[in-house]
């Protein structure tokens, strides 16, 4: 996770672009991750943790409809999410996340560990749908961070 975040700095510095995030089942890991590293005040705007449906649809303006329609874990909601992130942040770079962390929460059609990211670099917008093994909360929850990072990362090159 350490070394994913120093080399997103580096890059995010070396191109000037600045970065924020919206999450959800990590509860604030990812911003965590990244301003943990020295020389994050240069790119790290904004960290958003809405965890709950409320947050969501009252902070970042996901429409009740999408969330009612197609659940707060699905593509369409971190779709949302990161789209209303960029336009309240004015980051060059957004990541939204949204998942099931468990150990509760889960069903056969959105097990536990089912978790989507999404990364918006300038007009261009990927959401991801990822599953994790279920080891565990913290497991789940460390494994969407690292991916995430990851991901920013590859949308920089």
């Amino acid at each position: 996770m350490r070394s994913l975040s120093k080399k997103l700095i580096k890059k995010l510095i070396n191109k000037k672009l600045k970065i924020s995030v919206a999450e959800s089942c990590t509860g604030g890991l990812l911003s965590g991750a990244i301003t943990s590293i020295s020389g994050s005040s240069k790119v790290f705007m904004l960290g958003l943790v809405t965890y709950s449906d409320q947050s969501k649809n009252s902070v970042l303006k996901v429409p009740k409809q999408i969330i009612k329609k197609y659940g707060a874990v699905s593509a369409y909601c971190c779709l949302s999410m990161v789209s209303n992130l960029s336009r309240i942040s004015k980051s060059n770079v957004c990541v939204s996340i949204t998942g099931i962390a468990g150990p509760n929460g889960g069903s056969k059609k959105k097990p536990v560990g089912l978790v989507f990211i999404g990364i918006k670099k300038g007009n261009k917008i990927k959401i991801s749908k990822c599953l994790f093994k279920n080891k565990g909360r913290s497991y789940i929850q460390k494994a969407a961070v690292n991916k995430s990072l990851g991901l920013a990362l590859i949308s920089l090159k």
